[in-house]
């Protein structure tokens, strides 16, 4: 159960902590990053920020590093766009949605036929000649 207000502080710590990435922090182990998306504990002191990183597992943890250490800052700037008794105390967490995804399309690709137009034609073509020989026989 999600309270409107729970909803409207993840929407603003996904915002603020997005482009902070983007424009305030120089670390340079943070690139690549994009916030996917916020959960919010129900009293708004813990909040757990998904990030989807693009490159490989190093790059990924070293990302993570880099963003677990400018969490103080970045906790700030929540801070100073949020008007609450707590500022939510913030984590990472590395999201897999996108490499989840893409290895489902791999999958889908692997085992689909590669051109839908002429399967779909020879399946119309023997159901035509079914057709025709049950229809011969009465």
């Amino acid at each position: 159960m999600s309270s409107r207000r729970v909803l409207k502080v993840a929407e603003a710590i996904r915002e603020v902590v997005g482009m902070a990435i983007l424009v305030d922090i120089k670390d340079p182990r943070v690139r690549d990053v994009t916030v996917t998306f916020v959960e919010v504990s129900a009293d708004l002191r813990q909040a757990k920020v998904h990030v989807s990183v693009m490159g490989d597992e190093k790059k990924q943890q070293l990302s993570l590093i880099g963003l677990q250490n400018s969490a103080g800052f970045l906790q700030q700037k929540i801070g100073n766009r949020l008007d609450t008794r707590y500022i939510p105390r913030i984590t990472f967490v590395l999201d897999q949605g996108i490499k989840n995804a893409m290895a489902v399309t791999r999958i889908l690709n692997e085992v689909l036929p590669k051109n839908p137009s002429e399967t779909d034609a020879d399946f119309y073509d023997e159901a035509a000649d079914v057709a025709e020989e049950g229809a011969e026989e009465t």
